[in-house]
């Protein structure tokens, strides 16, 4: 859930429910982990803190450490293939170019990967990097997958595990000033983002989350019974009112900086219905104090800390 910076347009990226299907698989097992009584166990970028981010090696731990909700971002390339990515181009923490090289800060945003084919985003490396705020992430050849992979590899999974099959909480990582830039516009995303949900049968397995409003009033609009979940940035002093009359409509879950939870929010979101999930906490015992106090679910780096 962490800002980017388009340098020269100095904006911040925008970081850190369905029909009644089921997926395909010809298994009794296969509803989700999650379900309203669930405490949400939620893996960011799979597990960020213990294997390269947004790679199917870390979905797939972070199902072996039982998560029950895979936190993932998405973003589009040139071809219009939907990977895994948190920025719209090569993170200089995680990326290596072709030629071995490594990718550095003032270059980061001109490596645009919308403007990039999906085959050339494939000649870079994520996960070999060591990553300066997570030293026991486990470092191993790694690329930006596309969703639809993850979707396979993590059936696959948990079909051999014979296990429900997980929640996937996608990020759709857009904001105003950089539609057809470093992204489609919210209506191309989102139906793109859809097409690929429904194709996969994960309407009751999917919550879609964003800063970025736009997008989820495009998908209650038009895709109504799919659970969604509003981000707000540690920075946000609205109120709780404020934010629902921006959004415009009640989302399955408010999903804020941990810091700003406290009882009287979890009390206001409750009393609407609203689930509370924030983000993104790796500290024991600050897990264990916001879930005393009545939280949803969390969303951490470290999914070894709800063992």
């Amino acid at each position: 859930m962490i800002k980017y910076i388009i340098p020269a347009m100095l904006v911040l990226a925008l970081s850190c429910t369905g029909s009644k299907k089921t997926q395909n698989t010809g298994m009794e097992t296969a509803k989700p982990l999650y379900t309203p009584e669930t405490f949400d166990k939620q893996g960011h970028r799979g597990c960020r803190g213990l294997m390269p981010e947004n790679t199917i090696p870390a979905m797939i731990h972070a199902l072996g450490m039982g998560v029950t909700t895979l936190e993932m971002d998405v973003v589009f390339t040139k071809d219009k293939k939907m990977i895994l990515s948190h920025e719209p181009f090569f993170n200089h923490e995680i990326s290596t170019k072709p030629d071995g090289s490594l990718v550095t800060a003032k270059e980061e945003s001109s490596l645009n990967i919308y403007q990039m084919d999906y085959a050339e985003v494939q000649r870079y490396d994520v996960g070999l990097k060591p990553h300066p705020r997570f030293p026991r992430q486990e470092k191993m050849k790694a690329v930006k997958p596309l969703l639809s992979d993850v979707v396979e590899a993590v059936k696959q999974y948990m079909m051999t595990a014979r296990r429900p099959f997980p929640y996937y909480n996608i990020e759709t990582k857009t904001q105003p000033l950089t539609d057809n830039i470093y992204h489609p516009g919210p209506a191309e995303f989102v139906d793109s983002l859809m097409a690929l949900v429904k194709e996969h049968q994960l309407e009751d397995h999917v919550i879609i989350q964003s800063f970025d409003f736009r997008t989820l009033q495009y998908l209650h609009l038009h895709y109504s019974s799919i659970k969604t979940a509003m981000l707000i940035e540690d920075y946000d002093k609205r109120s709780l009112e404020e934010q629902l009359k921006s959004l415009g409509f009640t989302p399955t879950v408010y999903s804020p900086a941990y810091i700003l939870v406290n009882e009287a929010l979890l009390k206001k979101c409750h009393e609407l219905n609203i689930k509370v999930i924030p983000w993104t906490i790796n500290e024991k015992a600050k897990i264990d104090e916001l879930k005393k106090m009545g939280v949803d679910g969390i969303i951490t780096d470290y999914p070894d800390l709800f063992n």
